[in-house]
């Protein structure tokens, strides 16, 4: 017979993994990354995955049918169906697969905390053998965290704060890791259509820089910098990236006074079926207001500059 609590109710707590996290945004805007195809495609699931959703109807009785692709190339699909749907401040619904396989029950409370919101998100298992299984065999626990932290990172890209850049090359993913961390590939293809690089420094190590050089058609120099934080070949780079001079100090944009000094960005490559999604996420460092309004006011048109340069990149992988 299942223990109790004091208030009478059954106590499942050997039953459930759960876990609780403040996030930096507004209760709507959580909801919608919860619940908007096009958002959650972009975050759900551990580090490495990818998703391909293929029926979202969030309303009671509705069914969510997606497949995570894991970062070694395996499918898993998944069933979700809706059991109760309160925007925006619960979701309730039965997670498992088309077989109906594995089953357990998810509630996710989104409580308004200020201009923050309190994301409660608890999985209820048939039995603590099931619960104990997925937490030891396939690291459910560390999981969900894993996703969580990236709904953290991708709210930001929501609200403004964050450039979020992503694009398919027909390339494995070595060759695409040797195009941004060689220095004679990145000549070939960073920088603005028409610019000229030239390398001046590349040590590949955290602490180390990428310091170069782009010559603009009138002739003009300018410089710029990486100074690298993480390398994990072939899959992620995190680099913070400024204006520089000549002797690679940090330098302010020549064209905006109010640009961030310095921008962190992560890079995050994933292969499937000979191709490489990529994915480059960007933020202001240790930025003023100022600096936050401009770096938000320009997005639009660092996505089109980014999209030619990731022409050339894909110019210069399909002569590689």
């Amino acid at each position: 017979m299942a223990e109790r609590k004091d208030n009478g109710a059954a106590d499942t707590s050997d039953r459930e993994i759960g876990t609780t996290r403040l996030l930096d945004a507004p209760r709507e805007l959580v909801w919608k990354a919860w619940t908007d195809p096009t958002h959650v495609a972009q975050w759900w699931g551990p580090n490495g995955f990818t998703n391909t959703i293929t029926e979202m109807d969030v309303r009671p009785g509705g069914i969510w049918r997606f497949i995570m692709h894991g970062p070694d190339g395996t499918n898993y699909p998944n069933r979700i169906a809706f059991i109760e749907v309160a925007p925006p401040e619960r979701l309730v619904y039965v997670h498992g697969d088309d077989e109906e396989h594995d089953q357990f029950h998810v509630t996710v409370t989104f409580e308004k905390e200020g201009s923050k919101t309190k994301l409660t998100m608890r999985s209820l298992f048939k039995t603590k053998a099931h619960r104990d299984y997925v937490v030891e065999k396939h690291g459910a626990a560390e999981g969900m965290q894993q996703t969580l932290s990236r709904l953290t990172e991708y709210l930001s890209t929501m609200s403004g704060e964050e450039l979020l850049i992503a694009r398919e090359f027909d390339a494995p993913r070595a060759a695409v890791w040797k195009a941004w961390t060689d220095a004679a590939a990145l000549a070939e293809w960073l920088g603005p259509k028409n610019f000229t690089i030239r390398v001046v420094k590349l040590e590949l190590k955290p602490g180390r820089i990428f310091h170069y050089s782009m010559r603009a058609p009138d002739g003009r120099d300018m410089w710029g910098r990486f100074e690298y934080r993480e390398i994990v070949p072939p899959e992620r780079l995190v680099f913070v990236y400024a204006f520089a001079d000549a002797k690679s100090d940090i330098a302010p944009n020549p064209w905006l006074p109010e640009w961030p000094r310095e921008t962190l960005n992560v890079l995050t490559l994933t292969e499937k079926d000979g191709k490489t999604q990529l994915t480059l996420r960007g933020k202001p460092l240790n930025a003023t207001e100022a600096q936050l309004k401009a770096f938000a006011g320009l997005r639009g048109s660092m996505q089109q500059g980014f999209k030619g340069t990731f022409d050339q990149l894909a110019d210069y992988l399909a002569k590689s």
